[in-house]
């Protein structure tokens, strides 16, 4: 068994109300409900919220909410790996099959159901804990530097000052849209980020990790290039 939990606290700071903030007419966190149906590789679909106007919108356009998030797991220290493992131990003595869990962050607009599609196939055809969304690096970190005493220049990792581009390995960055788990990585707690995870990679214009009014205006202009409106 497959399901969904889209964690949408209501106490977001940068973007006050972010998670139903309307978004080219719709509440940002709609978009991930309906990836998630369109998808159709989910059983069921949840949201982890403590907000009772977010639990109103998330209902209201397909998602259940059989519970309010504690206190607790709401603030600003709270992990995502804590409102995830905090929602299977809720749902595991109700659905005894449950195998495979998707974290969707509730800001993703660019995101495609067919990306959740493909990560879970990663997750079952490998031994892997997690398999979640990530992009390329366009500029490698590698030549990055840093200005230190008096405004000097210092590279951040001298040995690579000389180094071709194309001879740097490849980086990537975590494309904050969602995470596949099993059921025992989350009941586990063990980190998202570690050697038994995996990726999967998507169109760099398809990612924009929602975190301020400026990410928020270049995902509009990005989903307009897209859609197409």
């Amino acid at each position: 068994m497959n399901i969904a939990i889209i964690p949408a606290r209501g106490g977001s700071k940068r973007i006050p109300r972010k998670n139903i903030k309307l978004f080219h007419g719709l509440p940002v966190i709609a978009y991930a409900i309906n990836a998630a149906r369109e998808s159709e590789i989910f059983d069921e679909i949840f949201v982890s919220t403590d907000d009772e106007e977010i639990a109103e919108v998330a209902t209201h356009h397909g998602a259940k909410i059989p519970w309010m998030r504690p206190t607790d797991l709401s603030d600003d220290f709270a992990t995502t790996v804590d409102v995830i493992q905090d929602a299977v131990n809720r749902l595991k003595t109700k659905y005894v099959d449950l195998s495979n869990i998707c974290c969707i962050y509730p800001a993703s607009p660019l995101l495609e159901p067919s990306y959740l599609a493909e990560g879970l196939q990663i997750l079952e055809d490998g031994d892997w804990s997690y398999v979640f969304s990530a992009v390329k690096a366009i500029t490698s970190p590698y030549r990055f530097f840093s200005l230190g005493t008096s405004n000097r220049v210092e590279m951040l990792f001298p040995k690579y000052e000389y180094s071709r581009t194309q001879d740097l390995p490849d980086l990537y960055s975590d494309a904050g849209q969602f995470y596949w788990g099993r059921k025992s990585s989350w009941e586990s707690g063990l980190p998202i980020f570690s050697s038994n995870s995996n990726i999967l990679e998507i169109p760099r214009e398809s990612a924009v990790d929602i975190d301020s009014l400026e990410d928020w205006h270049y995902a509009e202009y990005l989903f307009n290039l897209l859609k197409g409106e």
